[in-house]
This record gives C-alpha cells, sequence and structure tokens, in this order.
C-alpha cells in the first residue's frame, strides 16, 4: 500500500489538536520522543481550554514543556509518572502534580478504566511500505494509551528509528497525522570520573559471563557497561536501551546466547541516547521494543537465569531503605522499574541486584543516611536491597541483621561521615550493636 494513500489524514498541528474538548484526559509519549509539534500547538490553545489533564510517564525533553506557564494553569493540569526535565520544576512550584506507580503497572490503569483516555499524542517514523509506523524508542506505556484513547493524533517524524516488538501500529488506526520534523531529546556523553569508574569494576567483578543485564540511567550504571567489556554471553533485558548497551553489542559482549526470554534479541521498553543509538536500532530485528507492562512484571524478568539489575538512588539509610524519587518531599524523578528488577532478580536462579552510588552529593553531602531526610520515599524496601556499592566497596545486605547492615553500610560511607553514622547507629540499635562484632 502506497504511503500516499493516508495523505487524507494528515493536517497542520494546529487543526489536529482540535480534538482536543476541555475537561480532557491526553496522554503524552515520552521517553526522547516527546510530540513537541502538537505540545505547541495545544499550548496554543490554552485560552480556549479548561481542566485538561496531560499523563505522561519518563520524558527526557529538549527544552521546559511550554505547558508550564502561569498563564496556563487552569488549562493544563499535567500529571507525570516519573518527573523528569521537562516539567520537574512546574511538579515542585505546585502546579503540576504526580501519581506514584511503578511504570510496569501503568498501562494496567489505562487498559482497566482508572485512568480514562480522550486523545493520545505520539510520535512516530515513518511509515513502511505496509502502512505501519512506530513508536521507534518509546514503547513504554504507549501500546496501552493507544489502544484506549478515543482519537489517536500521530507526528510523522523522520528524525523516528522504526523499531520491532509491541512499537508498531498501522496507520489506519490514526485519527490524525501530522508532517513533523521533530529532533529527538539526546542524552549528553559526560567522561566518567575515576570514583564512578571504580563503582562500575565493584559491580562487574560481581557479574558472571552468560548474566542477563538491566541497566539504569546515568553515570554510575553507565560506569558498570563499560567495566563489562571483557564479559561474554551477555543478554539484555531492560526498561532503557542506552548508548553504553550498543558499545557492548558491537563488542560482542552482548550476544544474548544465553538468555530464557527472548533469546538472541536485546529486549527493552525505551531508549534514550544520541543520535548513534537511534540509528542503531532503526530496523534492527535484534532489537525487541515491548510493552513496559511485560518487560518490567517481575515474574518475566525471573525467567531469565542469572539476572543482574543494577540502578542507583539518591540516598539510601542504615537499615538499607532506598530513596531514589525524591529529595526530602521534593519530587525528582521516579520509582521507574527499579522495584520491579529489584525483586524479579531475587526470583531469577542466580540472580542479583546492585544498589550503586557516589557516597556523596556534588555539593559533598553524605547519602547514607542514619535515616532518610524527612519527606523522601522508600522505593526499594530494606526488605528487598541486596548489593550496596559505592567508590569505597560493595556490600551485600541479602540476610544481614540490622547490626551487620549498619556495620556494612557505614564502611562504604565516605570516610569523614563514618564516626557519625556509627554514633547514630548506637543510639538507635543499643547495647547489641555495641556487643555483637
Amino acid at each position: 500500500m502506497e504511503k500516499n494513500d493516508y495523505n487524507y489524514k494528515y493536517v497542520t498541528a494546529d487543526e489536529a489538536v482540535k480534538m482536543v474538548k476541555s475537561g480532557d484526559h491526553v496522554f503524552v509519549q515520552g521517553s526522547c520522543s516527546i510530540p513537541e509539534t502538537l505540545i505547541a500547538a495545544l499550548a496554543r490553545r490554552g485560552n480556549e481550554l479548561r481542566d485538561v489533564i496531560l499523563y505522561n510517564a519518563f520524558a527526557l525533553g529538549r527544552r521546559v514543556s511550554p505547558l508550564c506557564d502561569p498563564a496556563l494553569r487552569d488549562s493544563f493540569l499535567i500529571d507525570s509518572f516519573f518527573v523528569s526535565n521537562a516539567v520537574r520544576g512546574w511538579v515542585n512550584q505546585g502546579y503540576a502534580t504526580t501519581t506514584p506507580r511503578f511504570f510496569g503497572q501503568v498501562p494496567q490503569l489505562f487498559r482497566d478504566g482508572t485512568i480514562s483516555l480522550d486523545v493520545a499524542f505520539i510520535n512516530c517514523s515513518l511509515p513502511d511500505k505496509d502502512g505501519y509506523v512506530s513508536f521507534g524508542v518509546s514503547s513504554d506505556i504507549t501500546p496501552a494509551a493507544v489502544e484506549v484513547a478515543k482519537f489517536i493524533i500521530a507526528e510523522i517524524n523522520p528524525n523516528m528509528p522504526f523499531t520491532y516488538g509491541d512499537s508498531v501500529i498501522h496507520i489506519s488506526r490514526l485519527d490524525a497525522m501530522v508532517r513533523a520534523d521533530d529532533p529527538l531529546a539526546e542524552t549528553n556523553d559526560i567522561p566518567l570520573t575515576e570514583n564512578e569508574l571504580k563503582i562500575g569494576h565493584a559491580i562487574a567483578e560481581q557479574i558472571p559471563d552468560g548474566a542477563v543485564l538491566q541497566v539504569g540511567v546515568g553515570s554510575v550504571p553507565n560506569a558498570v557497561l563499560h567495566a563489562l567489556k571483557h564479559h561474554r554471553h551477555l543478554g539484555i533485558h531492560t526498561e532503557a536501551l542506552t548508548e553504553g548497551i550498543v558499545d557492548l553489542i558491537e563488542s560482542g559482549v552482548v550476544d544474548n546466547s544465553m538468555k530464557q526470554v527472548e533469546r538472541g534479541r536485546s529486549v527493552a521498553s525505551l531508549a534514550l541516547g544520541t543520535r548513534r543509538l537511534y540509528d542503531f536500532i532503526d530496523h534492527n530485528p535484534m532489537i525487541c521494543m515491548r510493552d513496559i507492562a511485560w518487560v518490567n512484571d517481575p515474574f518475566v524478568i525471573s525467567r531469565n537465569h542469572n539476572m543482574a539489575a543494577i540502578n542507583s538512588c539518591l540516598e539510601i539509610d542504615l537499615s538499607g531503605q532506598i530513596c531514589a524519587d525524591s529529595i526530602g518531599t521534593r519530587i525528582y524523578s521516579g520509582v521507574g522499574g527499579q522495584q520491579d528488577f529489584v525483586y524479579g532478580s531475587s526470583r531469577s536462579i542466580g540472580g542479583q541486584s546492585f544498589i550503586a552510588m557516589l557516597s556523596t552529593t556534588s555539593k559533598g553531602e553524605n547519602k547514607i543516611k542514619a535515616v532518610l531526610t524527612p519527606g523522601a520515599g522508600v522505593v526499594t524496601t530494606r526488605f528487598q536491597t541486596n548489593w550496596v556499592v559505592t567508590e569505597y566497596g560493595a556490600v551485600n545486605l541479602r540476610g544481614k541483621n540490622m547490626i551487620d547492615r549498619a556495620r556494612l553500610l557505614i564502611s562504604i560511607a565516605a570516610p569523614q561521615f563514618r564516626e557519625e553514622l556509627d554514633r547514630a547507629a548506637y543510639d538507635m540499635l543499643g547495647y547489641a550493636y555495641r556487643r555483637w562484632r
């Protein structure tokens, strides 16, 4: 079928967003593929609309959303399942909100009608010869959104790669198409520090050949990928596909030959990196982009042997409680898939999970706390925490009591804070902390 057969569906962005009415619920695709042409057109309609709620998840923007404008505060409410740069300031100023939910469970909210969707804004590749377009770098919650939305409006964007799996939709299902040439957001390639490399090597030492990796986003997880370059037969089953994973695939370290789920293919739900990554996944049959409800299902994850889940956090307390989404009461990000992969890896034969972080903030503040900062959210409970790694070493909390946990975590804290933490542990845990060594 020729692409021109569908030309009747092409409209301008301003015409397309007329489908949105006051009081509507609108889904906005995320990852590095925010449909910015549609969002800008919707902002231009702000004075005509009231009480429109926009839902998104992880969404790396090239700029702050134009909907984050005090003049539009009664027109649009942004409700994010994962707060990222495009809306973070708006949330913390009190003009937007966030719905707590494990990323892998968000699609259920759409599918069971807990959250109804009137319109879906998506960003798609050019159509293939059979009339299919792809969500490209952002499968995640998009398949569920387009299943239930009453109207689907798509940017048709030559910058979007065509990926396989759950990220494909036929053009006949689209209610309107807008020609767009929006560059995808890209992540900066920041050189790794000596301390980050130390963390990477400490984790790599614990990962066997043939392991299946889930790797979070950020410099510390990237340091782990860098340290795995001498491993063999690794597999990928991860929420986010990043640039460092491409390096391991191209070098042959990742061949997915020992996976139990989707053997031979790297599985992810979203991708973020540079144009190199987007070109690598374009029409690449060895990359499978799946619905986040399946990718992050702990029981699917656990079917892979030697599952290694590698994530980071903002702070941890001496009992092993992990905060990864807020700085005190200020929401910084979201839960994502951390808990799903921590649990899934714990059920995997030979599975392990790693929480990796630098021991201090950029301002020199301690990130291993006696107790979490008031208001901090617990993403991974102390009942689930396995390995914790800083530049001062790696400790395994699995099967450890509260006394041993405190001592182990103090041992990998920055040295200038260890005496203070030791006193706090004694105050909390009492005589047994001093007596039982």
